[in-house]
C-alpha cells in the first residue's frame, strides 16, 4: 500500500507554486531552480514508482540545467540501460508535477499505481547527482525528502557530469551480467575511457595539447581528473573552470556560446594551427573550433563531428571485412547542416528525426552501428549488440582492435563531451588530420539561429521532422515564399522543448542571405504570436 500519510506530510514541506505550470520536455523540467522545490520532492516519488515498475531496476535522477544560465535548474530521469525516461512517462511526470495540492498530489499517484499496475512491495533503487549550480544543494533535499517518503533504496553520486550519471545507471543495472558496461563508480568510468583512449594512441606521434574550455562547470572537475589517468599520453589544458564566482557558468563561455555566436569565448586565445573545444555547464555537448594559419575562429559543430567519425568508422569496419554483415547509418535533425546532409549521403544511410536526444537515441538503435551528434554538439555513438558480439569475436586485424577501443572510449548512455573529444581526439590521430584537413571534408553553408520570444510555443506545431509548420495556419506557405527569394535558402521553424521561444533556423548561399533570411522568418513569427510592432527587433524587419 501507499504510505498516504508520509506522502501527504512531506509534500506540505514542498509545496506547489500556483502560479507556474511544469512541463517534463526533452530535457526534464527546466524552469528556475528557485521555483523548483516541490518538483525534485515529486520527481523523488516518480524515480521510485518508476523503478518498481520495472522490477526493482536502478532508475536515475540527475539535477542539472546544462547550458542555461546559472539561476535556472532542472531534473531528469534516466532508464535502466542510461537512456532517456521512455516517452510515455512524460506525462506522468507532468501531471504529478502540476498536482495543486498535496491530497491532489497524492491521488495522482494512486491513480498512477493503479493505471500502469505497479507492484508497492517491490523495492525501488534510485542513484541520483548533480551539477555545480547554486540551487543545487536544496533540490537535492527536496529529492531526498521524496525518495524517503514512498521508503526507495537510494546512492548519492554526489556533484559530477550528466555523462557518468547516465554510465552509473547502466553499470549498476548490468553489473554481473554478460552485458556488464563497466565498474560502477567514477572511477571506473574514467578507467574504461582513458585506457581505451591511450591504446588507440600508442604508436601515433603526439598530439598537440588540447584546450578544453569548461563553461565555468562540472565539466572541469571531470577534465582535471581525466588528467591524472591520461599521464603524458594526451595532455589537456583546462579553461573556464571557475566553479566558485557567482553567475561565472555557461557565461560567455561553454558550447552552446560559440554555436550561437560563432566565435571564441572572450577567454580564449588561439595561435595559428591551434585546435580547442568547449563543453557546457553539465558536460554533455562538444563544440570544436580551429585557428587557421592567418588566426582566423572556424567552428567544428556537430555535424562535422558526424561526419569525423562516421566516416572513420565505415573505414574501419570495411577493412575488419565486415562492411556485408555491420550497416552504419547516421541520424540528424533539421538543424543539421545541409552541405553535412549532402556530403553523408553520397556515403551512407541518413535518416532525419524531430529534435531532441530521445529521438536520435531510438533511430539509432536500429542500425548496426548508429551515430548521432546534433549540430549543438550533443551525440554519441551506438554499437547493437550483435554487432559488438561480431566485432569481438571476429579475427584479430589492427582494423578491429581499433574497432573496439573506439567502443570503449565511447560513452553509448549518452551525449558525453569529455568522451566524444577524446574519439575526436583518436580519430584525428590514425588519419594524421589537423583542424584544417577536418574542416575541408565539406564546406558548411552559412547559416543562423535567432529565437524568438512567444507567450505560447504551444501554439506552434511541426511535421516532417520538424522541418514544416502544421499550425499556425498558413505560416509555412509565407516561410516558403521566403525560400525561394534565397540561393540555396533553407529555413524551418519549431518551438522550443524547454522554454517559451521559438526557434527559427536559416541557411543560404552566403551569409549576408542567411542573415536575412533568419530575421525576416523570424519577424512573420513574431507577426503571428502577436507581438506589440513597436517591440518588434529591429534585425527582423
Amino acid at each position: 500500500m501507499l504510505p498516504v500519510k508520509e506522502l501527504q506530510e512531506r509534500s506540505d514541506r514542498h509545496p506547489k507554486p500556483s502560479d507556474i505550470k511544469f512541463q517534463y520536455g526533452t530535457a526534464g523540467f527546466r524552469t528556475l531552480g528557485k521555483t523548483l522545490d516541490s518538483v525534485l520532492f515529486r520527481v523523488g516519488v516518480l524515480a521510485a514508482l518508476r523503478s518498481k515498475k520495472l522490477d526493482g531496476k536502478t532508475i536515475g535522477v540527475m539535477v542539472t540545467a546544462s547550458h542555461n544560465p546559472e539561476p535556472d535548474n532542472g531534473v531528469k530521469l534516466v532508464d535502466p540501460r542510461g537512456e532517456m525516461l521512455e516517452s510515455s512517462w512524460e506525462a506522468h511526470a507532468t501531471a504529478l508535477a502540476n498536482a495543486p495540492s498535496s491530497v491532489a498530489f497524492v491521488a495522482a499517484v494512486d491513480e498512477l499505481v493503479r493505471a500502469t499496475k505497479i507492484d508497492l512491495s517491490i523495492p525501488a533503487r534510485v542513484v541520483y547527482a548533480r551539477d555545480t549550480r547554486p540551487t543545487g544543494p536544496q533540490l537535492v533535499t527536496a529529492l531526498k525528502d521524496g525518495l524517503e517518503a514512498i521508503k526507495a533504496e537510494y546512492r548519492d553520486a554526489g556533484v559530477t557530469t550528466t555523462p557518468v550519471l547516465h554510465y552509473l545507471v547502466r553499470t549498476i543495472n548490468t553489473k554481473g551480467t554478460k552485458d556488464s558496461y563497466g565498474e560502477d563508480t567514477e572511477e571506473g568510468y574514467l578507467t574504461k575511457i582513458s585506457d581505451a583512449f591511450k591504446k588507440l594512441l600508442a604508436g601515433k606521434p603526439p598530439s598537440p595539447p588540447l584546450l578544453i574550455d569548461c563553461a565555468n562547470g562540472v565539466g572541469a572537475l571531470m577534465a582535471e581528473r581525466f588528467k591524472a589517468y591520461l599521464g603524458d599520453i594526451f595532455t589537456i589544458d583546462v579553461v573556464n573552470a571557475d566553479l566558485h564566482t557567482p553567475g561565472v557558468l555557461n557565461n560567455s563561455c561553454g558550447a552552446d556560446f560559440v554555436k550561437v555566436n560563432q566565435k571564441l569565448p572572450p577567454s580564449i586565445t588561439l595561435q595559428p594551427g591551434q585546435r580547442a573545444c568547449s563543453l557546457d555547464g553539465d558536460a554533455d555537448r562538444l563544440m570544436y573550433y580551429y585557428a587557421d594559419e592567418h588566426g582566423q575562429f572556424h567552428m567544428l559543430d556537430g555535424d562535422k563531428i558526424t561526419t569525423l567519425v562516421a566516416s572513420y568508422i565505415v573505414e574501419l569496419v570495411k577493412a575488419s571485412g565486415l562492411d556485408e554483415q555491420i550497416k552504419v547509418g547516421v541520424i540528424q535533425t533539421a538543424y543539421a547542416n545541409g552541405s553535412s546532409t549532402k556530403y553523408l549521403s553520397g556515403r551512407l544511410p541518413v535518416k532525419c528525426v524531430p529534435t531532441g536526444v530521445k529521438h536520435l537515441h531510438h533511430a539509432a538503435e536500429q542500425y548496426d552501428v548508429g551515430v548521432y551528434f546534433e549540430a549543438n554538439g550533443h551525440g554519441t555513438v551506438l554499437f547493437s549488440p550483435a554487432a559488438q558480439e561480431l566485432i569481438s569475436s571476429h579475427t584479430p586485424s589492427s582494423a578491429l582492435t581499433n574497432l573496439r577501443n573506439i567502443i570503449d572510449v565511447i560513452n553509448q548512455t549518452v551525449g558525453d563531451a569529455l568522451s566524444d573529444a577524446f574519439l575526436v581526439e583518436a580519430v584525428l590521430a590514425h588519419k594524421s588530420f589537423s583542424g584544417v584537413e577536418w574542416d575541408s571534408m565539406y564546406c558548411d553553408l552559412p547559416n543562423r539561429l535567432v529565437k524568438v520570444v512567444v507567450s505560447d510555443r504551444n501554439a506552434f506545431k511541426t511535421a516532417d521532422a520538424e522541418r514544416r509548420l502544421v499550425s499556425p495556419p498558413g505560416l509555412q506557405v509565407k516561410v516558403d515564399e521566403l525560400m525561394r527569394k534565397y540561393g540555396g535558402g533553407r529555413s524551418f521553424v519549431r518551438p522550443s522543448g524547454t522554454e517559451d521561444v521559438v526557434r527559427v533556423y536559416a541557411e543560404a548561399a552566403t551569409r549576408a542571405e542567411a542573415d536575412e533570411l533568419a530575421f525576416r522568418v523570424a519577424g512573420l513569427v513574431y507577426d503571428e504570436a502577436g507581438g506589440d510592432p513597436s517591440q518588434r527587433p529591429k534585425e527582423f524587419i
